[in-house]
């Protein structure tokens, strides 16, 4: 490919949104590096589909220690691309990392011990080729290791500047509560919390985490908002051949039951009367609850990723 220049217009179609009482302004739309980046996937269309992204005003990547497969190759990825392309515009990008899950063999290299965390941030700034992450997450809640360990590894994280910003994923509404005081106290504030939220798994709903960051002034990004597919026109006709579905991948044949088909159906209806696909409707859906910042979006082309773009309003 010739040496990339980003689009002169990139900022025109995008809405930007501030993360809770903070400084930050996220694109409604961000793009996830959970699928599409890994070793796996072809580098070429990894890198169509971020420059699409950046080219649309998408200054937000979410990635991930473990994310790939194979585990930190999503991170190397973003690594080339930086290389490659994105260097001339490292302060337009708002980068994100996280550490809780399986990573390496042994006792250290999961959930939330400061060993972990710490170990976990060097080697993911060497895959990035990054001097730091603007924000880097604690990925899941830790019940055996003392709250305030994992939480002040990540203060200190900020303190040595390889993070400027701090955020927590999967955690209940408790320890959310505990770890904003703790980072508040420590100058090191919750900057935002990124929980699975779509129309089938209202959990930052009904369990009030969304409604902790309206009281707490943190921002709210929401993933799997398309619930794997399951909110596309891609199984209201039955399962296709190719679908992930049909894999066994993430999604179950048992999990179409009639009574979801009846829902995605009635969606869908709803949908195509005000001129939307399900997918744009259901992205919609998710920007319209108050205090949400920013969506995760995952794309396999660009093609679906300016697809997704048209939830923008």
């Amino acid at each position: 490919m010739e040496k990339y220049l980003a689009n002169e217009k990139r900022y025109d179609g995008m809405k930007y949104e501030r993360c809770g009482r903070s400084g930050v302004m996220l694109p409604r739309v961000s793009l996830g590096f959970w699928h599409n980046f890994g070793s796996v996937d072809p580098y070429e269309r990894s890198r169509e589909i971020t420059r699409y992204a950046f080219d649309n005003g998408i200054t937000h990547f979410d990635l991930a220690n473990n994310y790939g497969p194979s585990y930190g190759s999503a991170e190397e990825t973003l690594g080339r691309l930086m290389d490659d392309d994105f260097r001339p515009y490292r302060d337009e990008l708002f980068i994100s990392t996280k550490a809780g899950y399986d990573m390496w063999a042994g006792p250290y290299g999961d959930w939330g011990s400061r060993k972990y965390l710490m170990a976990s941030i060097d080697q993911s700034l060497k895959r990035m080729h990054l001097d730091y992450v603007d924000l880097f997450y604690s990925h899941r809640y830790d019940p055996n290791t003392p709250i305030e360990e994992t939480l002040q590894a990540m203060v200190d994280i900020v303190r040595q500047g390889k993070a400027l910003y701090l955020g927590i994923s999967n955690w209940p509404l408790e320890a959310l509560e505990k770890a904003a005081d703790y980072l508040a106290e420590r100058d090191a504030p919750l900057l935002i919390i990124q929980d699975k939220l779509n129309m089938l798994h209202r959990d930052p709903i009904e369990s009030g985490k969304l409604d902790f960051c309206r009281r707490r002034g943190v921002g709210m990004i929401a993933f799997s908002p398309l619930a794997q597919g399951l909110l596309t026109d891609r199984y209201l006709n039955g399962i296709p051949a190719d679908s992930r579905m049909s894999k066994g991948k993430f999604l179950r044949e048992e999990m179409l039951t009639p009574e979801l088909l009846t829902f995605l159906k009635e969606e869908n209806a709803k949908a195509q009367a005000n001129g939307h696909t399900l997918a744009e409707h259901a992205l919609r859906w998710i920007l319209d609850q108050e205090g949400v910042t920013s969506v995760l979006v995952g794309a396999s082309s660009t093609a679906q990723l300016q697809k997704n773009l048209q939830c923008i309003r």
